[in-house]
């Protein structure tokens, strides 16, 4: 298992993949490990987007079904079908090897770990990709990003909302235009790393999957902080930058850019900051208002991605070890 340090969020439109596993869950309420999977679909796509495999069935969660109004789904209709762990095997050849898709992956990932430790089984998922975020950072001018939204907005015709399979196939047809879109703008996907832990005992636990702003403001950055931005001249490794919420970019896309290029993501502002981004002109609140009090560069938002694509070399922070000298020996009281 990859260290944290080791990890690596987001990758350009234009890289290729492993492909894709596109999952869409229903489930009886709203907490895993609570709640239970009432229905699953999983498809296979090839990293242009092509169906490959798929997977789809209705399960017997053992409890009630839940907002039957919601997916239509019954007790009556559940009872007898597969459980979690009669399906477990043939989900898993669908994810191995592939980045984990969903519409808001938080929810479907969550739900399907839970499931996973309940039989004692390990997803083969080391990256996933929510579709809700790549959809943001394209900007596509919608009242809101809803499936169906976009569903009709790319011309797919969805047939059975909240039906798990009628919706991974919509997000299916979905994501292979989406993606030609997000190459062709020169997007980056929010590929994003998942990690899980074996036990002594052999458990599996799979951890949560935290919003990255959260995580990245704890990463430690291999490189020393060189100190304040100066204009005209290039970001060096280690400066430690801060987001505004002004900004034309996602906080996430930008953040994945900031940590690929090593550079450090902070959510404070204060005299160790090195640049914060912003594109208002005279913030009266914020984090550009708190870099115009202290003095920290500004940079618009645009600029700052024009600047990231030629970071130069920091200097790297060398692994502190402290060695016990030789023969000496240790008695615990």
């Amino acid at each position: 298992m990859s260290s944290t340090a080791e990890r690596r969020w987001g990758r350009p439109a234009g890289t290729d993949g492993a492909g894709w596993a596109v999952v869409d869950v229903e489930t009886s309420g709203f907490r895993p490990g609570q709640a239970r999977v009432v229905s699953i679909a999983a498809l296979a796509l090839s990293d242009d987007g092509n169906v490959e495999k798929s997977l789809y069935s209705l399960l017997d969660p053992g409890v009630d079904p839940g907002p039957t109004h919601v997916h239509g789904l019954t007790s009556e209709m559940l009872a007898g079908q597969p459980t979690f762990g009669d399906v477990v095997d043939d989900l898993c050849d669908v994810l191995e090897g592939r980045t984990l898709v969903a519409h808001n992956v938080g929810f479907d990932y969550s739900f399907l770990a839970a499931e996973a430790e309940m039989v004692s089984a390990e997803l083969p998922v080391d990256t996933v990709m929510c579709t809700v975020e790549l959809a943001r950072r394209l900007d596509l001018g919608l009242d809101n990003l809803r499936l169906e939204t976009l569903a009709a907005h790319h011309g797919v015709t969805q047939m059975k909302p909240h039906d798990a399979l009628d919706d991974a196939m919509v997000l299916a047809q979905i994501l292979k235009p989406v993606l030609v879109v997000a190459q062709e703008r020169r997007k980056w996907l929010p590929v994003h790393p998942v990690t899980r832990r074996r036990w002594p005992n052999g458990r599996v636990t799979h951890d949560e999957l935290l919003p990255l702003k959260a995580t990245a403001a704890r990463l430690p950055c291999p490189y020393a902080n060189p100190g304040t931005f100066v204009e005209g001249r290039p970001l060096v490794q280690g400066m430690r930058v801060a987001l505004s919420a002004e900004v034309s970019h996602t906080h996430e896309e930008m953040v994945e850019r900031i940590l690929h290029a090593g550079l450090a993501f902070t959510d404070a502002v204060d005299m160790n900051t090195s640049l914060v981004v912003c594109d208002a002109d005279a913030p009266e609140q914020g984090k550009g208002y708190q870099a115009r009090e202290l003095g920290v560069p500004m940079l618009t938002s645009a600029a700052f991605m024009q600047h990231i694509d030629s970071v130069i070399g920091g200097s790297a922070i060398e692994a502190f070890t402290e060695k016990s000298p030789a023969g000496d020996q240790f008695t615990l009281f």
